[in-house]
């Protein structure tokens, strides 16, 4: 009886598959249209999500040659990308901003251990040098955020971080600013960093980022260079 039901079945599929003979191509056409509108979808979501205008298709061999530029000069060590967006050579407005913020720098480093060309550097990148609107706006010279759920007015301020808003933290001055920064070093992630000695500077650099100050993969980088292009270790001694 198991063997007849068997059969019967398989005959049923054999006539099933007889009869779909002619329109075979059509299903094939038809998988085929599907998946191009979902690889067609992927890509307008695509654009939307990373604002990049390079079509998947007509430009993949454009793609791939970035890829290939962008390793090959990470690779060499040579591209302009190891500028950090940096200046080769210090600027009127980083000097000017050292000579502003050095003595607070150092009265911070001797009350909570922070190396000063640190502090200084941070100020410097975080705050474009005091020009970033954060640092105008705000006063805030260090890009530190506000996690408080019942802020009252005046506490925090909204801007754009990363491509998206975040609401920062306030301060009636710059100053307050810089001692805020060295309160927030005294949380656990960062407290290690203290253990280390007030004129080594690239091991703080590094400490900094592996705690997650910055998401910028090359933050430790840019502070380097910026304390030994402004020759800002001077300020730990």
């Amino acid at each position: 009886m198991l063997q007849k039901m068997q059969r019967l079945a398989r005959a049923k599929v054999q006539l099933l598959w007889l009869w779909m003979e002619p329109f075979k191509w059509r299903f094939g056409y038809f998988f085929l249209f599907v998946f191009f509108l979902w690889v067609k979808d992927f890509h307008v979501q695509f654009q939307f999500d990373t604002g990049n205008r390079i079509s998947i298709f007509e430009n993949s061999s454009r793609v791939g040659s970035q890829i290939f530029q962008k390793n090959a000069k990470r690779n060499t060590g040579k591209s302009k990308k190891l500028n950090f967006d940096i200046p080769s050579k210090p600027n009127s407005q980083q000097y000017t901003y050292v000579k502003r913020f050095a003595d607070v720098a150092r009265s911070e480093m001797e009350q909570f251990g922070i190396p000063a060309s640190i502090t200084l550097a941070q100020g410097l990148l975080e705050s474009s040098a005091g020009k970033s609107p954060l640092a105008k706006e705000a006063n805030n010279h260090f890009g530190i955020k506000c996690f408080s759920r019942k802020c009252k007015k005046g506490h925090c301020k909204n801007f754009s971080d990363d491509h998206h808003k975040d609401f920062f933290r306030t301060y009636p001055s710059p100053w307050e600013s810089f001692r805020a920064h060295s309160l927030f070093l005294q949380k656990d992630r960062y407290k290690h960093l203290l253990d280390l000695e007030k004129t080594d500077y690239k091991n703080w650099a590094v400490g900094l980022k592996q705690a997650g100050y910055a998401t910028d993969p090359n933050y430790a980088k840019k502070l380097i260079r910026l304390i030994e292009s402004l020759e800002l270790a001077k300020y730990d001694v």
